[in-house]
């Protein structure tokens, strides 16, 4: 089976945020305090507050002057720093880090600007217009966000080339390897990844309950609400007539899932619109199956197209090559993107799956093979793909 060429290494493990996730806050400004309490409050976050940089001795440094709790993280241990513009000057010269804020209202002088490249700031924020970044910002740091999951979607270069069946085993494999993962179906004409996994009737919340969201998705709320099949979870479609979620949705569950870390496998349409597009943004690898014959070859390549238009790498994995089929490397090369892989045609595999076995079960099959190496590769990688 060929594989995608070149080393992997070990790939970190994500840890949860430093300084026990609880934000710093250096201000003197009671009106911005109030402010910011209040924005952690939404976020569900405990911060610390400063009215300076907390003094480096010891081991989260001691409280620095006006402190208002001296147990709290310090300044390079704090997984979020947000400092008032009115503390700016307090700030200069403490060690440069990421996950500094420069935040205020009148963000309109010019001075506020050099202050922020002064302390190293990150970015600049303007209360209250940038209430809801600020917000998403803290909460990332209270759910313990430390690497994103490793996104994964898997595309039909063709009609019927198999695409839902290797993201149902990517997932299915992963979770059987201790991956904490989730299975998004992206596609509501597909027919439900539920049924493919033997859950249609399982208990959970399908992709018509998360239509009207708007503006952030709690990771750990979305997880917990979606069905667990075969020890992962799944977000499909329901049997009803809804086939539509806004794009604004799309982005923020997705967006939610990548928080909680571990794998997601998006199985993805053919077509690319706009809540598509917001999906491709966010994956950090697209295989596109097609299968081993020139008119699969043909019609890939103008999927393949559109992929490209948004998703970062595009990756083949030639499916089904029969006889007088074309050779895995001449259909990556003819569609001018890295070979992922071959799969073979599974024989016996549909009746399997209508008896309530999913793709990628049987651990000796030629799938659930391919999946374990692709993974293997993958979580190996400190890019977290296979190079």
């Amino acid at each position: 089976m060929p594989e995608s060429a070149g080393a992997v290494g070990t790939r970190p493990s994500a840890g949860a945020a430093p300084g026990g996730g609880r934000p710093l806050i250096i201000t003197e400004d009671p009106l911005l305090l109030d402010d910011l309490l209040r924005l952690c409050a939404a976020a569900g976050a405990e911060p610390h507050v400063q009215h300076a940089v907390p003094d480096p001795a010891g081991p989260d440094g001691p409280a620095g002057p006006g402190a208002a709790d001296g147990a709290g993280p310090g300044w390079e241990s704090a997984p979020l720093v947000l400092v008032g513009d009115d503390a700016a000057r307090r700030v200069r010269g403490a060690p440069r880090r990421d996950g500094v804020f420069l935040v205020g209202r009148d963000l309109d002088d010019p001075r506020v600007w050099q202050q922020a490249v002064e302390i190293g700031a990150q970015e600049v924020l303007r209360l209250p217009d940038a209430e809801n970044r600020l917000v998403d910002r803290i909460a990332d740091v209270v759910e313990g966000a430390g690497r994103p999951a490793l996104t994964v979607g898997v595309i039909g270069g063709s009609g019927g080339a198999g695409a839902s069946t290797l993201a149902c085993a990517l997932a299915l494999r992963a979770a059987r390897s201790g991956e904490r993962t989730i299975l998004i179906d992206g596609d509501p004409l597909g027919g439900g990844m539920d049924v493919l996994l033997g859950g249609e009737a399982a208990e959970g919340l399908r992709w018509p309950d998360f239509a009207a969201s708007r503006g952030r998705v709690g990771a750990g709320a979305l997880e917990e609400s979606l069905p667990a099949l075969h020890q992962l979870r799944v977000l499909s479609w329901d049997r009803g007539d809804r086939v539509v979620v806004p794009p604004a949705a799309m982005r923020s569950v997705v967006a939610a899932a990548r928080r909680r870390g571990g794998v997601v496998v998006v199985d993805l349409p053919r077509r690319v619109d706009e809540a598509v597009a917001e999906v491709l943004a966010q994956l950090d690898l697209v295989l596109m199956v097609v299968p081993g014959e020139l008119r699969s070859v043909a019609a890939a390549g103008r999927v393949a197209a559109g992929v490209r238009m948004v998703a970062r790498d595009v990756r083949v994995v030639v499916r089904g090559r029969g006889p007088g089929g074309l050779d895995p490397e001449a259909v990556a090369g003819l569609l001018g993107a890295p070979l992922a892989g071959e799969v073979p045609v599974e024989v016996g595999l549909p009746g399997r799956v209508a008896e309530g076995e999913p793709p990628g079960s049987q651990a000796r099959s030629a799938l659930a093979r391919f999946c374990d190496g692709f993974w293997q590769r993958a979580l190996g990688s400190p890019q977290g793909v296979p190079a």
